[in-house]
């Protein structure tokens, strides 16, 4: 009975015993054969990923990246005292002004503005034309119509080809009268949507938040339309930056010249009346003419002081919106790009050998001896 106990207790022993380096090695080793004996047939699986490396570089259409890197100002410090008056009675808080100026539009931000649906539609009509051909047309006719596509898109576009063209035969189509059409950002149709997305996706801008700097990049099949559109959005982008910082000022700027007009009005009355009733009453020595003489005049005198400082206001609130107008530093400006961005060949022809090259020492080790084994399995179930 013990002797059956010490047997059981060595076989669990023998059981749980590791295997050794040296049996690990013999494995490596193993492997390392399997992959060299297997050598030219992972080779030959390389070529043909090479060869497929350079039929996608060779057939992908080349495209252009054109960049422009500005620099905005940053916050600063303000005081307009003179202008908390004007802007109390226009109902606009200027509280800020006094300190450093509040921006809810950060540089960070830029990318979302850029990629907004308002934005995208102000590039739809921008006037391009391609490097080799000066026929002027719009963005979005370019891009709708002479982009170039590799020939493997024609075969995976067919399915959903024809399920747009399947589905289009059971839905309503809608018309729409191109001559009366406006873009609508609130109600975009299915085309313009697309447009958008597309012109979307060859905008990229990188803020770099330690330099303080804006770099803007526009991927194009041309590079001469890779440049008007990436300097158009430069433009578009401090427009659009521009109209927000001075939003305030120009309100303010507005409502003193509308107080200006006003008092304008007032003092021209007021002076037509005294001239008048001094024309009129020359020579008169009666208490009561001088007396109605003095009032007039008081009344212009006021007017005019009225006027004098309203004017003064318009001044102060022309300042104002000069003086919170963002600057931006272009310190690169926009260049017609001379060699192209895409395909990176080298890339692409490397990635394809390491995959090909990796999915044949996969097969060689695992997938290879897998199969087998099913079907050995398979054959003697059958014999069974």
């Amino acid at each position: 009975m013990n002797d059956n106990i010490q047997m059981n207790s060595n076989t669990a022993n023998e059981a749980n015993v590791k295997p050794l380096p040296q049996e690990q090695d013999i494995d490596l080793l193993e492997l390392a054969e399997k992959v060299w004996n297997s050598r030219k047939l992972i080779l030959k699986v390389c070529g043909i990923g090479t060869l497929i490396g350079l039929i996608i570089g060779l057939s992908t259409p080349k495209e252009y990246t054109a960049s422009t890197l500005i620099a905005p100002e940053g916050y600063r410090k303000s005081s307009s005292s003179g202008m908390s008056a004007l802007a109390d009675m226009a109902d606009i808080d200027i509280s800020s002004s006094t300190t450093t100026e509040r921006d809810a539009i950060y540089p960070s931000l830029y990318p979302s503005i850029v990629n907004s649906t308002p934005f995208l539609i102000r590039l739809f009509n921008i006037k391009i034309h391609e490097q080799r051909d000066s026929t002027t047309r719009t963005l979005s006719q370019y891009l709708k119509e002479h982009q170039k596509k590799p020939w493997w898109s024609t075969i995976t576009s067919a399915p959903f080809r024809l399920i747009g063209w399947t589905t289009s035969l059971f839905s309503e189509k809608e018309e729409v009268d191109k001559t009366k059409h406006t873009l609508d950002p609130f109600r975009l149709t299915r085309e313009e949507a697309g447009m958008a997305g597309t012109i979307a996706s060859r905008i990229n801008i990188e803020v770099d938040k330690k330099k303080r700097t804006i770099t803007i990049f526009v991927t194009m099949q041309d590079p001469l339309v890779a440049a008007v559109v990436a300097d158009t959005v430069r433009a578009h982008l401090k427009e659009y930056v521009t109209e927000y910082r001075t939003a305030k000022a120009r309100k303010i700027l507005e409502y003193a010249e509308n107080l200006r007009q006003e008092a304008q009005v007032e003092y021209y009355r007021a002076q037509e009346k005294y001239t008048r009733y001094a024309d009129a009453n020359q020579g008169l020595v009666k208490s009561t003419s001088l007396a109605e003489l003095a009032r007039l005049k008081n009344e212009m005198n006021l007017a005019q002081a009225m006027y004098n400082q309203t004017e003064q206001q318009v001044q102060a609130a022309i300042t104002k919106v000069e003086k919170v107008r963002p600057v931006y530093a272009v310190i690169q400006p926009v260049q017609v790009p001379l060699a192209p961005s895409k395909p990176r060949k080298m890339i692409i022809i490397v990635g394809c050998i390491l995959v090909s090259c990796a999915g044949s020492i996969g097969w060689v080790l695992f997938a290879k001896d897998f199969l087998r084994d099913i079907k050995r399995k398979r054959v003697a179930s059958d014999d069974r």
